[in-house]
């Protein structure tokens, strides 16, 4: 089943861009760390906002509470689509490393992600 690219865009072909699989699933997780709360028009909630922790200190209680941020989130968004093993927050300098451990419930697959949130 494919979905919608995000973020949108237009493909080669002058269409909406489309992915499917383990790309449609690794960009809705993208789309949910990096959206701000209050983005999204009609999902005010929708998102953890990653994107605004690029100046805050880049520290072992940050990499904490943002483990609990977006297990939370992806969760709640996601859930229907994922289970959510784990989630790791490792802070090293200017970048916080993401590393979601989670199964694809239409699959059984497990996969495991690195987001960097860079500053």
């Amino acid at each position: 089943m494919s979905r919608l690219a995000l973020p949108y865009r237009v493909g080669d072909d002058r269409r909406t861009a489309t992915s499917a699989g383990d790309r449609a699933i690794r960009e809705r997780i993208e789309a949910v760390l990096f959206t701000a709360p209050g983005e999204r028009v009609n999902r005010p909630d929708f998102g953890c906002g990653l994107r605004e922790l690029v100046f805050a200190g880049n520290e072992a209680a940050l990499a904490a509470g943002v483990e609990l941020t977006v297990q939370g989130a992806l969760q709640r968004w996601l859930g229907e689509e994922i289970e959510v093993r784990r989630v790791a927050v490792a802070a090293d300098d200017a970048t916080l490393a993401i590393d979601i451990t989670y199964a694809v419930r239409r699959t059984g697959e497990v996969r495991r992600d690195r987001f960097p949130a860079e500053a």
